[in-house]
């Protein structure tokens, strides 16, 4: 009879077989791929020795298709928890070796629950996704559990902060799930997400295009939103998932992690020099933000999508906010479809985790056109002020320069709840620019003047004059203070602190209708 001991060493060469995955040689075929496995995967994205893996013995029960003779070790997906930057979080590691991490009815269960643990503990869940998709032997129970899926990552979204991280191939359905969750990473040149791959599209289209360039990093970094993130290897973008984590709450019932503030002076004279005094040159609004926030805490999400505005989250005094502001040196900062998409999904993001918004506004307007009519600017843009006034974190906003027509409004303006809004000396708020007002208000003066030229631009300086400052919106509320640019930070530390403990409550309902 087998004593214990001999049970325990079929205890541990069955862990073993199970690490192995697939085995060496498709070990080293992920290898040559510059992929990484599912378990080194792992032990990059956690503090070292963290990891716990569950259910690693789950397996298969397929009879079909051949399947009954393949093993196919903790059916192609690692499930687990561990430690990042020493704070709990849930995962899972699709193991490329094993069925090529195709999905399955055991796989998705394996998922489904380490999910359930994340939201009843309260805990960031990441997904390190490798997969060919749904696995087609199983028929239709491999799409009822992306289902399962898709489900959680619904419900429990604004709960806990869900992060994707795409590390090969994302097919078909399995791309649903990244898109629902708060943050997409992606590896340049070795991961790709699409509906449908290259072979289908020429088949049914006539179209010839890579993989790489149909759904790879780049492309969703850069021209349809989808990702937020890219890295150059997956080291890489790993530590940037590790960095992201350290700036989020662990759930929706916390706030962020708050760093020792640094004892250095908040005065900021550099900041007059930031911003051309002539409301139509251009400069990189980054500048400004480098000056406003901790030192080398600014983290840009989005980077390389819609230029025109930029966000990210960032420190001020060792507080975390979210930052969304205007790019004059893309598009004047005008708000178009892409811009409102990216800004109104971070201000919700924002909202959700208890994060204070910060807007730095330097506006134009929306950006005018066909293409961007007939692409619903409407619905788009409206998104902006749904997003701003649904949320109830601290909001502040700072009014550098321009601040034109709807897009003022549409900023965190005080009319859509904006707490503070704070403007420079030199801020233009106003209906329209001084020179498409007067061209409008004063019309017929000009067209009947002996010299209409002069009269135009008498007619926009006295516009200017009259409109083109901050004071007349301080005048009636609409601005709570103009303030010195040099003491922006200050201001920002004083509000931050006063709204610490700002409460507030919206009507009571299921839920409100988006424009989306």
């Amino acid at each position: 009879m087998p004593d214990i001991y001999e049970k325990i060493n079929e205890l541990y060469d069955r862990r073993r077989e199970i690490e192995l995955g697939g085995g060496d040689e498709r070990i080293e075929k992920q290898h040559e791929k510059g992929k990484l496995t599912a378990r080194e995967r792992i032990e990059l994205l956690v503090d070292p020795g963290s990891f716990v893996e569950l259910n690693p013995f789950i397996q298969h029960r397929s009879t079909d298709f051949g399947l009954e003779n393949q093993k196919g070790p903790g059916d192609g997906v690692v499930t687990g928890y561990g430690k990042v930057n020493g704070r709990p979080i849930y995962l899972f590691s699709q193991d490329f070796t094993v069925f090529g991490g195709a999905l399955g009815e055991m796989h998705a269960k394996k998922i489904a629950n380490v999910m359930d643990l994340a939201a009843k503990n309260g805990a960031p869940f990441v997904g390190l996704n490798d997969s060919g998709g749904a696995r087609i032997q199983e028929g239709v129970v491999s799409l009822d559990g992306y289902g399962h899926i898709f489900y959680r990552n619904s419900i429990y979204s604004g709960v806990i902060p869900q992060i994707s991280v795409i590390m090969g191939p994302c097919a078909g359905g399995a791309v649903y799930s990244p898109a629902i969750t708060d943050f997409v990473f992606m590896v340049e040149k070795t991961s790709q997400m699409f509906i449908t791959g290259p072979k289908v599209i020429e088949t049914v289209t006539g179209e010839k295009i890579s993989a790489e360039d149909l759904g790879g990093a780049i492309v969703h970094n850069t021209i349809s939103g989808n990702a937020h993130f890219h890295g150059q290897s997956e080291e890489e973008t790993l530590e940037q998932v590790r960095l992201l984590l350290s700036y989020l709450p662990q759930n929706y019932e916390e706030k962020p992690p708050r760093l020792e503030a640094d004892d250095k002076d908040d005065y900021r004279p550099d900041l007059t020099d930031t911003i051309p005094f002539d409301a139509v040159r251009p400069y990189d609004v980054r500048k400004v933000i480098e000056q406003v926030v901790d030192a080398d805490s600014f983290l840009e999400i989005q980077k390389d999508f819609a230029k025109n505005i930029v966000i990210g989250l960032a420190r001020i005094k060792g507080e975390v906010v979210g930052l969304v502001c205007n790019q004059p040196k893309v598009m004047a900062g005008g708000l178009d479809i892409d811009s409102s998409d990216k800004a109104s999904r971070f201000i919700r993001f924002c909202d959700s985790f208890n994060i204070p918004i910060i807007t730095f506004e330097d506006v134009t307007g929306f950006f005018p056109g066909i293409k961007q009519e007939h692409g619903g600017i409407i619905r788009h843009g409206a998104k902006i002020l749904y997003a701003y006034s649904e949320a109830t974190v601290p909001k502040l906003t700072v009014i550098l320069r321009k601040a034109y027509g709807g897009a003022y409004v549409a900023l965190n303006s005080k009319s859509i709840g904006a707490d503070l809004v704070f403007a420079w000396p030199n801020a233009e708020i106003a209906v329209m620019g001084p020179q498409g007002a007067a061209n409008i208000i004063f019309a017929k003066e000009i067209q009947n003047s002996d010299n209409p030229e002069q009269t135009r631009q008498q007619k926009i300086d006295e516009y200017r004059e009259k409109f083109a400052n901050p004071y007349v919106a301080a005048s009636q509320g609409m601005v709570d203070d103009v303030i010195d640019p040099r003491e922006t930070r200050i201001k920002l530390i004083q509000s931050l602190d006063m709204l610490r403990t700002k409460k507030e409550d919206r009507p009571g309902k299921k839920h409100g209708n988006i424009p989306l």
